[in-house]
């Protein structure tokens, strides 16, 4: 009779609970039981792991054979438990010995018939935790890049299980120990200072013809964090000019990098090589834009096992919602919350999981079905009642938690026409300014102003006599509540941050209240 234990990680949302696999040969009747509650998947390992480990080399253990998942009340999914159940049965039965300097060791793979290690979604997360912990990390050749990036010191990786257990009796670690951070991420240095040059890649704010004030409300939203909402008629450049947002925000921290990779690993492939994932787009803040036919799962998050919706991928980033009364009308109640907090709490019956989203909202509209209402080229065709019904989709709550609301203009077709030469010298101006503006709120009240709470703005945001007035005569026009005054305050805030004052001059107040003004053919 042998017992051996290994440690794995199980992956709950965004954490990665420590598993205890045990393994336990004793005398018996031949048979192979996993307890733990296992799901489906994990009860079919035990017929991968013994073709493995014959295909292997090895000898698979006879007599009974009892395989604990512990803790007991944690369902355990996925393949990531094939590599610890099979190590733990090779050290049960004294077919493996790993040397103590190596314990206690963390292992993740799933197994193929013959052998062959294959790389598991999520493991970045389980990595960095693995790291905190200390512990050896024993994974399949394909995530190696990851244990590494996650600032694991002690990893031991291969391509095959043979190899593996090779290396773990030899006591040979896979290259040298990973530094802690984001190795050749570009978005700051250990100081935390932000990278303020881009010269490739994206859309630039100067590819983007005339649209002098929504530029302008473009790098006031940068520069603050705040959320903005475009209307203006088809082809007037309202999805260009979101998709310059992400090429005025500073890049990525490492620790902000290493969790926004951390998020995209556990989406699945398809989002594992985004911003912060370590590749060409290393340190680059997230920019999602889901259809507007995306469900409510798709945005907010859930399904049987909960996963990260768009609001969570675009954590750290710029989430864009073009056509935003198109969406599901669930869709839109639901970012109310994570607008506010930077937070969404998801509850099912089994479970209940809070995922970040700290996300930036770019939306952008018509001005009605058509999109020509108000145009000067071309007639309306939308009747009263139909534009009613259009920008009621768009409910009050969620509007007055729209910081800038501005107009897009449709240009005259004569001046998309003159030739202009790309200018990233005013690009990397206006990067600067906006990381300028940040690093003076994040030394200040260690957050940026669109984060700001009451009692912090009543701090930095004191208004003299003039602009006192000029906000309470705007208060009565616009019937602006309480939550409106607070979101005009701090856009007045970011303004004064743009132009270097200490103070609120009566300017910023009017801009932010004018910036706040929904545009003649907007939604109410």
């Amino acid at each position: 009779m042998a017992v051996a234990e290994l440690l794995s990680r199980a992956q709950l949302g965004l954490t990665a609970p420590l598993v205890h696999v045990e393994v336990h040969v004793g005398a018996g009747l031949p048979g192979t039981t996993i307890v733990g509650l296992p799901a489906p998947v994990v009860r079919e390992s035990r017929e991968r792991v013994r073709a493995a480990l014959l295909n292997s080399g090895f000898d698979f253990p006879p007599g009974r054979i009892t395989i604990n998942l512990a803790p007991v009340e944690l369902l355990k999914e996925g393949g990531r438990y094939d590599l610890p159940i099979a190590l733990g049965l090779l050290m049960a039965s004294d077919q493996l010995r790993v040397p103590a300097a190596l314990l206690p060791v963390e292992s993740l793979g799933e197994l193929g018939l013959d052998g062959a290690l294959k790389g598991v979604a999520g493991l970045l997360l389980a990595a960095v935790h693995a790291a905190r912990s200390g512990h050896c990390l024993v994974v399949p050749e394909a995530n190696l890049a990851d244990a590494r990036r996650a600032g694991c010191g002690r990893v031991v990786a291969a391509a095959t299980l043979q190899a593996i257990c090779a290396a773990l009796q030899a006591g040979a670690l896979s290259g040298e120990a990973a530094t802690k951070g984001l190795p050749g991420a570009t978005g700051a240095n250990a100081a935390g200072h932000f990278a303020a040059d881009t010269t490739e890649g994206g859309t630039l704010l100067d590819d983007i013809v005339g649209q002098a004030q929504p530029k302008r409300a473009l790098l006031i939203a940068a520069a603050g964090g705040h959320s903005l909402l475009m209307t203006g008629p088809p082809g007037s450049g309202k999805s260009l000019l979101a998709a310059c947002l992400p090429q005025l925000l500073p890049d990525l921290s490492p620790e902000e990098a290493l969790e926004v990779a951390s998020i995209a690993s556990i989406a699945g492939p398809q989002d594992a090589g985004r911003a912060g994932s370590g590749g060409a787009d290393a340190g680059r803040r997230p920019f999602r834009a889901p259809h507007h036919t995306a469900s409510a799962h798709a945005i907010v998050g859930g399904g049987p096992s909960v996963r990260p919706g768009e609001i969570t991928l675009a954590h750290r980033g710029v989430l864009f919602l073009d056509e935003l009364p198109e969406y599901d009308r669930r869709v839109l109640e639901s970012l109310r919350e994570p607008l506010e907090t930077g937070r969404i709490c998801i509850a099912r019956a089994a479970q209940r999981l809070e995922l970040p989203a700290g996300f930036q909202l770019v939306a952008a509209m018509n001005p009605c079905p058509c999109g020509y209402l108000g145009d000067a080229r071309q007639e309306c065709r939308c009747g009263q009642r139909r534009v009613e019904r259009y920008r009621a989709r768009i409910s009050g709550p969620l509007l007055d938690r729209i910081d800038l609301r501005i107009e897009v203009p449709r240009l005259d077709p004569a001046e998309l026409l003159i030739p202009r030469a790309p200018c990233t010298a005013a690009q990397n101006a206006a990067r600067r300014r906006v990381a300028a503006a940040r690093q003076l709120q994040q030394a200040r009240r260690g957050c940026l102003n669109a984060q700001l709470g009451v009692a912090q703005m009543q701090e930095c945001c004191a208004l003299g006599p003039t602009a006192e007035r000029l906000l309470a005569r705007s208060l009565e026009q616009m019937n602006l509540s309480a939550r409106g005054v607070h979101r005009v305050l701090r856009v007045a805030r970011t303004i004064a941050d743009l132009d270097g004052a200490e103070r609120l001059e009566p300017a910023h107040v009017a801009e932010a209240i004018q910036l706040r003004r929904m545009p003649a053919g907007g939604a109410q």
